[in-house]
């Protein structure tokens, strides 16, 4: 209707290209135009001119003979300055852009290394961005920015690298476990060695307390009964020891069958080992 009308409207962040006849006349840029169409006048077709968005997708190589998919997400628009540029001279600009990214990707890549790839995959998108933008300038259009959204290494490869880090994980999870069992044994061993070192004091002490008691038993036991010697008060002692300890394993109902001497003399013989005992210890 509105041609019919000689009129035409062009939508914002759009131009229309006026022909005259098939030939190319002017940009005609938003708004409303006339255009008598029985003087040859028509519109060749509209560009747009905002931010456009085309992920490509390209398979290739890396120095390490690893198939990787590369995801590059090209953003670019028309320069209105050169709109007759951008509208005549490329057929498809998609196909166009996705041929140079494919060129740039595999001409990039194969001269790196699969982590170098992804530590570096900045340094291939500005590579892109750079080929495309001295290139598309001269079709009228402008590369706003190139990105690499991602990189799909073979599910092998992405399998294996998996392993390799949790091989590594594992490897440090494993010597951190045995650097704390050596300290758990080394404080272990410390503990223990000190409870000896504690119980052998506390031996040496009950040993010590009843030596002094047996020689204060003696020396009291001589001065109360006049006349009697200290081996005397001894055997006397070593004699009541004996019974004593008879009559605790006969009262314990879990003790086991001890054999001991148990005639007169048996005494005599222990309180004779006992001195010789303490004869020898005081001679060394």
């Amino acid at each position: 209707m509105g041609q019919l009308c000689c009129c035409i409207q062009v939508d914002q962040s759009q131009v229309a290209m006026k022909e005259t006849f098939g030939r190319f006349n002017e940009v005609l840029e938003p708004g409303c135009h006339c255009l008598p169409w029985i003087l040859g006048q028509k519109i060749g077709g509209h560009l747009s001119l905002r931010v456009q968005k085309l992920d490509v997708r390209c398979e290739t190589k890396t120095k390490d003979n690893v198939f990787v998919t590369v995801i590059a997400s090209v953003q670019y628009r028309a320069i209105l300055a050169k709109a007759v540029d951008a509208f005549y001279k490329l057929s498809n600009t998609r196909e166009q852009i996705q041929a140079y990214v494919f060129d740039v990707i595999r001409a990039t890549v194969p001269k790196m290394n699969l982590d170098d790839f992804f530590e570096q995959k900045n340094h291939v998108a500005k590579a892109v961005e750079q080929e495309l933008e001295k290139v598309m300038t001269n079709y009228g259009f402008e590369i706003v920015q190139t990105l690499i959204v991602d990189i799909e290494p073979d599910e092998t490869v992405k399998r294996a690298m998996n392993e390799i880090n949790a091989a590594a994980r594992m490897r440090v999870a494993t010597k951190d476990k045995a650097e704390a069992e050596k300290i758990l044994q080394i404080k272990r061993a410390e503990g223990e060695a000190e409870a000896k070192y504690l119980s052998g004091l506390g031996i040496a002490r009950q040993r010590q307390a009843i030596v002094d008691g047996l020689r204060d038993s003696v020396i009291a036991f001589s001065d109360n009964v006049p006349g009697t010697t200290a081996r005397e008060v001894m055997d006397m002692v070593l004699v009541t020891q004996y019974f004593d300890t008879m009559k605790e394993i006969g009262a314990s109902s879990k003790s086991s069958a001890v054999f001991i001497p148990h005639g007169p003399g048996a005494v005599s013989d222990v309180a004779e080992q006992i001195r010789n005992g303490l004869l020898q210890a005081q001679a060394h």
